[in-house]
């Protein structure tokens, strides 16, 4: 069991290294490609990305899932997934392709037909390195892993950045997003050398398949919440409208994602090592929540305080009209950095039945929200999304913890610490944009506001507010040793 905690803490930092790696490169791609191209440029992919989105949900069919999740899993049982996978995601590549007229008409757009067909491979090449995944997954390789994310973001970045200057206009976003499933799948490959048998029958694969069916069903329904609003705008506001809300929802959620990817990953692994230990199942789920939730709220509040600066610096000036979406959205990044850990919880412990019930009762929440909004083009919709999201908080926390071994006051310690130690340092940038704001040019007004607010918000966090052993106990645990044993912490 200490051997799978430092592995888990392990892996963990390698993945938020990585993650940090990636942040930069995602980042710096972007403020080359919104310099290079249009709003408009973004906005057409955007269209059809918001459709591929809901069918990669169906590319695993919560099978990779369901590999990681069970204790024992045989050869037999891998090989029937990868056919599986591979047949699933064969289908999609010709559903894809075969809906690009619909996907074209719908948006009055032509030249989408052609973008469909482009991106359609995506499906079959990703299928094929699903179960690979999983199996690294598994064995807690997730340097490997952090290793691969790194080598296809690389190559995508290459490929959009160099068509891009060639002159492709929204072809090159097409690339960038084409060749990340053919370099990871083949990295995949290399790195596991297993090779999938013939696919059998009666290998006990019927349970595997019902808890990826249920997973998948979840996702749909929350892609299809989270999604929805990038369609309507693309409908009725044009490609403009959601190029500029696109990349403002874009920037937001490129902490989130990066994050959620590195520590959710290497979470639910752990936690369905653990999931018949109830003590260290609590233990190992707070450490991680409070991670989560410490790195991600300055990043909330950075957001809401420098809007106008990041988008400006990142993007530059034609895109001056993100900057009040960015602004508005800024509160979801912490919203799911709240809820969204839960589905570790759920899922590592099985109860991926309650994880579709709330999927069905968050989802008409939050597309009501932005509906209202809609009415009002881009920014009516990032307020009435971030409310939504903003009013479920509370309900998700209850309804995910309710008869689990972490409670809501759990959940309340957890989130108080970063909380106060987050607003304490916010107060200096503040005064900083108050007093200076007009005086400073953005660039090094931004790095002044932020340089301030992490020295203020590291020091009131890891002393003030006592935190400082939860995270010297993960680097100790780096280095191969506990500072401290595993036990439950209140204090998490």
């Amino acid at each position: 069991m200490k051997d799978l905690k430092e592995k888990a803490i392990r892996g963990g930092l390698a993945k938020i290294g990585s993650q940090g790696a990636n942040l930069a490169l995602r980042v710096g791609s972007l403020m080359i490609l919104a310099r290079l191209l249009d709003p408009k440029d973004f906005g057409l992919v955007g269209m059809v990305t918001a459709f591929t989105g809901i069918l990669n949900l169906f590319r695993d069919f919560g099978l990779s899932t369901a590999a990681v999740q069970r204790q024992n899993v045989t050869d037999k049982q891998i090989s029937t997934l990868f056919w599986i996978n591979v047949v699933v995601g064969l289908s999609l590549t010709l559903a894809l392709a075969g809906t690009g007229p619909l996907i074209a008409r719908f948006y009055h757009e032509p030249r989408l037909l052609w973008v469909c067909a482009a991106l359609s491979s995506s499906f079959l090449f990703n299928a094929a390195g699903i179960q690979h995944s999983a199996l690294l997954q598994r064995q807690m390789r997730f340097t490997v892993l952090a290793a691969i994310d790194l080598v296809s973001l690389l190559a995508s970045i290459a490929t959009g950045i160099g068509m891009a200057l060639a002159g492709f206009g929204y072809w090159s976003l097409v690339g960038m997003t084409a060749i990340v499933p053919i370099v990871t799948t083949l990295c995949l490959w290399g790195a596991t050398r297993w090779i999938p048998g013939a696919p059998r029958r009666n290998v006990g694969i019927r349970s595997l398949m019902r808890f990826g069916g249920t997973i998948t069903l979840n996702g749909v329904v929350v892609y299809a919440a989270y999604n929805l609003e990038k369609v309507l705008l693309g409908r009725f506001w044009g490609a403009e409208a959601i190029g500029i809300y696109g990349r403002a929802y874009q920037l937001i959620n490129i902490p989130t994602d990066n994050l959620n990817s590195s520590v959710g990953e290497v979470a639910f692994s752990a936690l369905s090592r653990v999931q018949d230990d109830a003590m260290r199942l609590r233990a190992y789920f707070l450490k991680g929540y409070s991670l989560i939730l410490g790195l991600t709220l300055p990043i909330t509040i950075l957001c809401t305080l420098f809007a106008r600066e990041m988008i400006l610096v990142v993007l530059g000036a034609k895109w001056a009209a993100a900057v009040p979406i960015f602004r508005y959205l800024s509160p979801t990044i912490l919203t799911f950095a709240m809820i969204n850990p839960f589905a570790w919880l759920l899922f590592a412990t099985g109860r991926v039945g309650r994880s579709l019930k709330i999927a069905l009762v968050i989802a008409p929440l939050v597309i009501a929200g932005y509906v209202i909004g809609l009415p009002y083009g881009p920014k009516g919709v990032a307020i009435g999304y971030s409310t939504a999201m903003a009013l479920w908080i509370v309900p998700h926390i209850i309804w995910c913890t309710h008869g689990t071994v972490v409670s809501f006051q759990d959940v309340v310690r957890a989130v108080v610490r970063p909380l106060i130690s987050g607003l304490t340092a916010a107060v200096l940038p503040l005064l900083m944009q108050l007093y200076y704001g007009e005086a400073l040019p953005m660039l090094p007004m931004l790095i002044a506001g932020v340089t301030a607010f992490v020295a203020v918000y590291l020091v009131v966090l890891l002393y003030g507010m006592g935190q400082k052993r939860l995270y010297f106990d993960l680097i100790a645990g780096l280095r191969g040793r506990s500072a401290v044993e595993d036990q439950v912490l209140v204090s998490a």
